[in-house]
């Protein structure tokens, strides 16, 4: 069955409506009609399967057939990115979704191409919302990540205060594989880390300063092996080596 958001508000309701972009989706691009099934979902867990009971040009009221709730991953993972040019950053989100990201911050880094005035920043935000959304329908994913305005990364480190394992994909020779540096947390800790935020820069790295930045507040530089990756590659890298060792390792 096609999925569709539904705020948590409303899919509280036995009888809650589809409506805007999602209810144009639904009617008018996938044509369903009154007495069709689909699956409603709010991005904090909960999905429902719903009938439709009555349709119109721009709104479906629905009924509520059945509700589910999915666990969360086992790790928080948060994905701090310089945004990258062109597409890629829908792409990164896209990927990071489907790889069960919690939160991404976008990062504005000193050779970040990309540069953003405040309207700019808000209709991006907004954009990448909307990727966010659709890859969760897309993917059965029921936990829609976080999605925050892009800060330079003094910023970020100021307004999300280190918590649990903090990394950054780095160039540098002091840097360690994400394995290994998982291996000396749990004999340190006793356990896995669950709560996790890798940094990945632009192309071309973060610079010397932001680096030495981020090792002030905690961050442990990881190599992602001996080829360098694009950005979008290596956020997928983090991601997908992350989720392997984390989720299902409880």
């Amino acid at each position: 069955m096609h999925r569709f958001f539904l705020p948590a508000d409303a899919l509280l309701s036995e009888s809650p409506t589809l409506s805007g972009d999602e209810a144009h989706h639904c009617l008018n691009v996938l044509r369903h009609a009154e007495g069709d099934k689909i699956v409603v979902f709010d991005g904090r867990g909960h999905e429902a399967t719903a009938q439709i009971v009555s349709a119109g040009k721009r709104e479906a009221a629905l009924r509520i057939l059945h509700r589910g709730k999915s666990a969360p991953v086992a790790c928080r993972l948060t994905l701090g990115q310089a945004v990258p040019k062109g597409k890629n950053m829908d792409l990164i989100i896209e990927k990071a979704v489907e790889l069960g990201a919690a939160a991404i911050v976008p990062l504005l880094s000193e050779r970040t191409v990309v540069h953003l005035d405040a309207s700019e920043i808000a209709a991006k935000r907004e954009k990448w919302e909307t990727v966010a959304r659709e890859a969760c329908k897309q993917c059965g994913q029921n936990w829609l990540p976080t999605i925050a305005s892009p800060v330079a990364p003094k910023s970020f480190f100021e307004q999300h205060p280190p918590k649990g394992l903090m990394l950054i994909a780095s160039l540098q020779s002091d840097s360690k594989p994400i394995k290994q540096v998982l291996a000396a947390y749990e004999a340190q800790h006793g356990s896995l880390p669950t709560d996790v935020t890798i940094l990945v820069g632009p192309e071309g790295d973060f610079t010397p300063a932001e680096i030495s930045l981020a090792k002030s507040h905690g961050c442990q530089p990881v190599t992602l092996g001996p080829i360098i990756l694009r950005t979008e590659t290596a956020a997928i890298y983090c991601l997908s080596v992350l989720g392997h060792e984390l989720f299902s390792a409880r």
